[in-house]
């Protein structure tokens, strides 16, 4: 995992070197795909100053159907214009079918801290997202993962 994040910073700063990108405006849906723990479609409203909304839908056709939604605030990563390191409290409802959970709706509350760069209409982003289940039983899950998203 600390390789995994060594490799990732590495390729934050070499793209927050480039000099030609285009800012994402305030007010921009971002919609994407993530992969990781749990990988699945993403879509964020992101809004410059202000919170940005993120939802993760994440799914296992045989297991659950998972929702993630955040409110993430951004913080410049010192004079890069595009990229940031990213923060914010959330919560997530999930569905089990199957697999080592009988049928049963958890739910609880989340975290999520990341790094990401914006360059044209893309953002690249790697986050960590620690969860605490409390609905349905009480279980603590750390996920994550890599995406990309376009922004319109």
């Amino acid at each position: 995992m600390k390789k995994f994040l060594f490799v990732l910073l590495l390729a934050f700063c070499g793209l927050s070197s480039a000099q030609t990108f285009a800012q994402v405006k305030s007010g921009s849906v971002g919609l994407g795909l993530q992969v990781g723990d749990p990988s699945g479609l993403t879509l964020k409203f992101y809004n410059a100053g202000r919170a940005s909304v993120d939802i993760l839908a994440a799914w296992d056709l045989n297991d659950y159907l998972f929702v993630n939604v955040h409110a993430l605030y951004h913080k410049p990563l010192g004079s890069a214009r595009n990229a940031n390191f990213f923060y914010g409290p959330g919560a997530f409802i999930a569905f089990y079918e199957r697999g080592r959970y009988e049928d049963y709706l958890g739910a609880g509350i989340s975290g999520n801290f990341g790094l990401n760069v914006f360059f044209d209409q893309f953002e690249l982003f790697g986050q960590i997202t620690p969860r605490l289940q409390v609905i349905e039983r009480t279980d603590g899950d750390l996920g994550g993962g890599i995406g990309l998203r376009f922004y319109f």
